[in-house]
């Protein structure tokens, strides 16, 4: 598990429990031949805390000006991108997707992170749209800070 995934499965399930919901965050844990479908997930009876998230993290400081479709994400053995393989989990399962985007900003700026909805990220790849620059993912809303910690709260989600 990373430490942004980590980050956020600690997150949302303190989330849980200062808001009382019955709920759980977690992330699966990961065999070495058999495909994850999403990094992290939480399982409510409430549908809008029923959520799966991919995870990904770029460097801003190494240079990174965007994040690609081609770059970023898989495409299994079948030839089948991760994007349609988490698109079709997230259709059966019925659960909300998000993909959240960590920007690593260097050494004296910290991170900034950015929950995008599955839906835009799902319409610009098959739009042939096959990146997401560094201002459009900071058009989307941002996972608060605290301190070193991430502070999630889904009802800011909704605002997009």
């Amino acid at each position: 598990m990373t430490e942004f995934e980590h980050m956020l499965v600690n997150s949302f399930n303190a989330y849980i429990e200062e808001n009382r919901i019955r709920a759980i965050s977690y992330r699966l844990k990961q065999h070495r031949f058999t495909p994850q479908f999403l990094d992290v997930l939480v399982d409510s009876l409430n549908p809008d805390l029923y959520l799966g998230i991919e995870c990904k993290s770029i460097s801003v400081e190494k240079g990174a000006n965007a994040l690609y479709f081609s770059q970023h994400f898989t495409v299994d053995k079948n030839g089948i991108h991760q994007i349609e393989r988490i698109s079709s989990y997230l259709n059966k399962s019925g659960r909300r997707g998000f993909l959240a985007v960590e920007l690593r900003l260097g050494p004296g700026h910290g991170r900034e992170a950015y929950m995008i909805p599955w839906n835009d990220l799902e319409k610009k790849y098959f739009a042939q749209d096959l990146k997401l620059t560094l201002q459009e993912i900071r058009n989307f809303p941002e996972i608060k800070r605290e301190g070193k910690d991430y502070r999630v709260d889904p009802r800011e989600w909704e605002r997009k």
